[in-house]
């Protein structure tokens, strides 16, 4: 196998799919790791299957074990539609089981004292809690959040067009924290850390700069010590803490599978889990000897 066609994988990935650099990173090291196990090695479905027995050896964990055969899959198929090889020996191939992990996510009064943290006399603060409201009032993913320009906002509305996985538009909704907090940083705080350099971003540094998923996620987790948060807050937990509320309210799965830019139904059932203090307040409420 050469290692050009994972070159060829890896642009596609970045080009026509519109995957991050995170995700980039993942699957090339992912690739390159096969790449050596496979030298000399005829490809055929036996080896793949060996390629697996190899990884259980190696005692990786199920979770890593299927990213790497998912990585592998993808990149077999890239090759079949590129002509390069006539099979995908990876193609139905059976996965390690996974256990299902609760996503985690911030109560109510969580998130409020996370959202009192940034200074909001400085620009940085002004920023720093339109990133936090937004991430919250409208679960983008990080990475979608970064690619925000100031056209794609229409306050108005409250919307903002985003450009999700696999290069796929939608329209994210936000309430009035958000537009709020968006409002005071595009008028007080985004102009003094632009100066004289022009840029679309929306989110920018102290330079003029387009923000890094890296710098947002320090962000959350500088304010969340700051808020004395024990649990461990990234920008998917605030993502997770969307969809959470949004279904514990009442809203539809399948408004929220929109919202999030999930293909799968069953990707967003995760969410479905509840609260112990909503399961109690149904309780109370709905059974008829439930006084307690």
């Amino acid at each position: 196998m050469k290692n050009t066609w994972i070159e060829k994988f890896t642009t596609h990935l970045k080009t026509e799919r519109n995957y991050s650099k995170h995700t980039v990173s993942n699957f090339q090291r992912d690739l390159l790791f096969l790449v050596d196990f496979l030298k000399n090695k005829e490809i055929d479905r036996g080896t793949a299957r060996g390629y697996l027995l190899a990884l259980e050896k190696k005692h990786y964990s199920r979770r890593s074990i299927a990213r790497k055969l998912s990585s592998s899959r993808s990149f077999f198929r890239f090759l079949m539609r590129e002509k390069l090889v006539s099979k995908n020996p990876f193609e139905n191939l059976l996965t390690p089981k996974l256990p299902k992990k609760l996503p985690n996510f911030l109560y109510p009064e969580e998130l409020k004292s996370l959202f009192e943290m940034p200074d909001l006399k400085s620009p940085l603060g002004m920023r720093d809690q339109a990133i936090l409201e937004v991430i919250y009032g409208t679960g983008l993913r990080v990475a979608e959040l970064i690619r925000i320009n100031k056209n794609d906002i229409n306050s108005d509305e409250g919307e903002i067009k985003v450009l999700g996985k696999g290069a796929k538009e939608r329209i994210v909704l936000f309430g009035s924290h958000a537009r709020n907090a968006l409002h005071n940083y595009i008028q007080n705080g985004r102009p003094k850390l632009a100066g004289d350099k022009k840029t679309a971003a929306i989110f920018i540094n102290r330079r003029g700069s387009r923000l890094t998923a890296r710098s947002i996620e320090s962000m959350i987790v500088f304010y969340a010590k700051k808020a004395g948060l024990t649990k461990k807050v990234t920008p998917h937990t605030l993502r997770h803490s969307f969809a959470t509320h949004l279904l514990a309210g009442g809203a539809d799965l399948r408004m929220v599978q929109e919202l999030l830019g999930h293909v799968s139904l069953s990707t967003t059932q995760v969410y479905t889990h509840i609260t112990k203090e909503r399961l109690k307040e149904v309780y109370d409420s709905a059974h008829p000897r439930a006084t307690r």
